[in-house]
């Protein structure tokens, strides 16, 4: 993998922390919730206490880390499960697989601690997450148990012996944190066979860490990559009265959940690297071959000559982390239905393409894109199931809504939009306008016309009668609510209910919001013009 640049996560580390590698575990001595590690060496003083897996990666590079991952050595379950249940509440994962889930009494934040015996993994290698067979052994070696893990950053421990720190690292863990390379612990092919859905966790870590992937983990992700479609088939027997029939059951080897989480991660972490990243890998080939239709999409050269739909796409997710970007609209985190929605919002554009060659019309078009790249979207967020990881799924309603309206301001050029439609599309808190305002900016900020610039003439003019619209409430928390409702109408001009009446209150609303009206009385002067 060659060297890439946009480094996210280094922005957000303090100067001291950046190319290090020290490791400062004090907190564990000083914080109640740890208090429970001094307890069990004095209890069970032959116990082999070690810190594992992510929290050492993250704090050998002064990242932020909430996930604390234990092995206790010499100590069995059945002893250590009644130690944990004095000091907090605990779940035992599996009996064979020997983890804790350990909420300590003092934690008030309620995360778990996972608190494990050395473990063995006998991989079934079909490549599904969860087909592996786990044994527990608190004899077994921390080597041992360290091999089992996915990644040389990820298969590092540190053992706690008396307030000093030992960090054991048989694959070379610190010097590839040190290089910034995402290596697979021993041979990829296995690795990945074991579980594919690691091959995503590299895309992942690359994202977030802002680290290569080693050139043989990479070869293999290439290799393996078709392995994230895989169907598993099962006979069983079902009964049909006292006849037994074979029926076959099909599943996928990756579910679709798992997918989602570590593709959206990526591209909340760093959006052009993923990019870069599952097309290289060919992960958007087998998972949204939709996208790759963008490349070689033409674009008319007197309004894009940034390139072809791929490019534009590129270099709009670049423009989620500019300087411009956070000039407009400040350097709050962005939301990730607008990261994925600027991933998607052309990918109708393939589908309606016309050509003067083609299709004899005036120049390269593609109406109507926005309508069916929302489709488009609809069907690929219900088949990868975007919606669906806990606290990383996005709202698929919102993104596809951003998707099928992005032409907005592109649709409205040099006519002023209605007051009505503003308030419909940016002050209406069911639909996400401020996102739409975000996206129209990166879309434009993307779209080089032959003058060498984008055009935010449009863009403009909508801010500033936005900026107008929020001058008509003075709680600055809304626009006014509206003068007279449909009842209202209905009683004054004694009217039955109907499309007309919608069609009325749209005219009130509009003269309101444009400030002609300001009473309920100048409403219905208004309105018998009209009647």
């Amino acid at each position: 993998m060659e060297k890439r640049k946009n480094n996210i996560f280094e922005k957000n580390m303090s100067p001291e922390r950046k190319n290090k590698t020290s490791l400062n575990l004090e907190f564990l001595e000083k914080e109640k919730k740890f208090a429970f590690l001094k307890e069990l060496r004095e209890q069970f003083p032959k116990a082999e206490i070690y810190l594992v897996g992510g929290a050492v990666r993250d704090l050998l590079l002064g990242r932020e880390t909430k996930d604390y991952d234990f092995v206790i050595r010499k100590v069995p379950a059945n002893e250590i499960e009644p130690f944990l249940q004095n000091r907090g509440t605990v779940d035992l994962v599996g009996n064979t697989f020997g983890v804790f889930k350990f909420i300590p009494k003092e934690d008030d934040s309620h995360n778990k601690i996972d608190i494990a015996l050395p473990r063995k993994d006998f991989a079934l290698g079909t490549g599904g997450y969860r087909d592996v067979e786990i044994q527990s052994n608190p004899d077994l070696a921390i080597k041992e148990d360290l091999s089992r893990r996915d990644f040389t950053i990820n298969a590092m421990a540190v053992e706690i012996k008396d307030g000093k720190y030992k960090i054991v690292d048989p694959f070379n863990g610190q010097k590839d944190l040190k290089n910034k390379v995402i290596r697979a612990v021993g041979n990829p092919i296995d690795r990945f066979k074991e579980d594919y859905s690691r091959m995503l966790r590299a895309l992942r870590f690359s994202c977030q860490l802002n680290f290569d992937i080693e050139k043989s983990t990479w070869k293999a992700i290439k290799n393996k990559i078709k392995g994230l479609n895989e169907i598993k088939r099962n006979v069983e027997l079902s009964s049909r009265g006292s006849i037994a029939e074979p029926k076959v059951i099909e599943h996928r080897v990756v579910p679709y959940e798992v997918i989602a989480k570590e593709f959206l991660k990526s591209f909340y972490e760093n959006p052009v690297r993923a990019y870069e990243l599952y097309d290289e890998s060919g992960a958007f080939e087998q998972l949204i071959p939709e996208l790759l239709k963008m490349k070689n999409c033409p674009q008319p050269e007197q309004y894009h000559t940034e390139g072809d739909v791929w490019a534009h796409i590129r270099m709009a997710l670049g423009k989620l982390n500019s300087e411009e970007f956070q000039k407009e609209f400040g350097s709050e985190p962005l939301s990730k239905e607008l990261i994925i929605a600027t991933l998607f919002h052309d990918v109708g554009k393939p589908y309606t393409l016309q050509t003067p060659e083609e299709h004899g019309v005036d120049r390269i078009r593609c109406n109507d894109h926005d309508k069916v790249g929302a489709k488009v979207l609809e069907q690929i967020c219900e088949r990868l199931k975007l919606s669906s990881p806990p606290k990383v799924g996005v709202d698929c309603e919102k993104v596809v809504w951003m998707v099928g309206h992005h032409l907005l301001i592109a649709h409205s050029k040099g006519v002023k939009l209605k007051a009505r439609t503003i308030e419909r599309y940016f002050f209406n808190p069911q639909n996400p306008g401020d996102d739409l305002i975000k996206l129209a900016f990166v879309d434009i900020s993307s779209t080089i016309s032959s003058s060498g610039k984008p055009d935010f003439t449009q863009y403009n003019s909508l801010l500033e009668q936005i900026k107008n619209f929020k001058k008509l409430s003075p709680t600055k928390k809304g626009l006014p609510k509206a003068l007279l409702n449909g009842n209202e109408i209905m009683n004054e001009f004694n009217l039955k209910p109907g499309r007309k009446i919608g069609k009325l209150k749209d005219l009130v609303r509009e003269e309101q919001l444009q400030g002609n009206i300001k009473t309920k009385q100048q409403a219905i002067k208004f309105l018998k013009k009209h009647i």
